[in-house]
């Protein structure tokens, strides 16, 4: 039977792992088991199931499976582990953000950092997941690389959303996990830019003062067209919904748009960065 310990790194409860929890613990009910009596059935705890109802922890696969046919649940509890899924290896403080893309009619992202999750390759992020410091476990390194992967499918899945990256040119020049990897790298940003919804303007190394200065920028806006920020940093994340911070970040949002490159001109800096490798 699986560990009744708590885990040391437990996620703090999110309305993803409430709602599982919730549906686990209703279906449980109408089957007539106690948390108690249900643990034997399953091959878990007791104490591992109230983790789960409380939020407290991801249910693995095969926990989903187990109940899911044991209270004979109509498929519910794998239908919103699933969505649950999506959240899994993402840093707590982005998860809410993370929530809002599911569903944002216009995202927007400066980074002079890095590569964008949703444009990096796979080898880009094995990379950087791989140099993290302190250093991941195979399984938290998988977790990572899978949630930014899972994440991405927001490019394909989205055609009515309005996608628009601002990078600078030195984030592609450093060469993040080699030539090779930097050359389908570039491949791969050049090939999202051919979407009509996705939008992509490189911050040329030449433009020496510009308005992104004071750091990466992330806006997004709801259906209900209320805008929201995200500014994230060392171990930490600020979700921006005050308006006046918000008009603010669109000011220089704004700006950076009418200094960086036009679209064409991003592409073709791409390409001969590509060529030079």
């Amino acid at each position: 039977m699986s560990s009744s310990t708590p885990g040391t790194n437990e996620p703090e409860p999110t309305d993803g792992l409430k709602a599982f929890g919730a549906a686990l613990k209703s279906f449980r009910k109408r089957a007539g088991y106690t948390q108690e009596s249900l643990a034997p059935e399953i091959g878990y705890s007791a104490h591992f199931i109230a983790s789960i109802e409380q939020g407290r922890r991801f249910p693995p696969p095969r926990f989903v499976d187990q109940t899911e046919v044991t209270l004979d649940a109509f498929g519910t509890l794998r239908l919103v582990a699933h969505q649950l899924s999506r959240q899994r290896g993402l840093a707590s403080w982005f998860r809410r953000w993370a929530q809002l893309e599911q569903e944002a009619v216009s995202l927007y992202t400066y980074e002079c950092r890095l590569i964008p999750g949703l444009l990096q390759t796979e080898g880009y992020t094995r990379t950087l997941f791989g140099a993290r410091v302190p250093s991941l476990s195979d399984q938290e390194l998988e977790d990572q690389v899978g949630a930014r992967l899972e994440r991405q499918k927001l490019l394909r899945e989205r055609p009515n959303t309005s996608f628009s990256f601002i990078i600078e040119e030195h984030v592609f020049l450093r060469r993040t996990g080699g030539v090779n990897t930097t050359r389908d790298l570039i491949d791969h940003v050049v090939a999202a830019t051919s979407a009509r919804n996705i939008e992509l303007q490189v911050m040329p190394l030449a433009r020496g003062v510009h308005s992104g200065l004071d750091g990466p920028i992330r806006l997004l806006e709801t259906p209900e067209n209320r805008w929201f920020g995200y500014c994230e940093g060392q171990e930490s994340g600020q979700f921006v919904s005050e308006p006046k911070v918000i008009s603010t970040l669109q000011m220089r949002y704004a700006k950076l748009r009418s200094q960086a490159l036009t679209p064409e001109d991003s592409v073709r800096l791409l390409e001969q960065l590509r060529g030079a490798l």
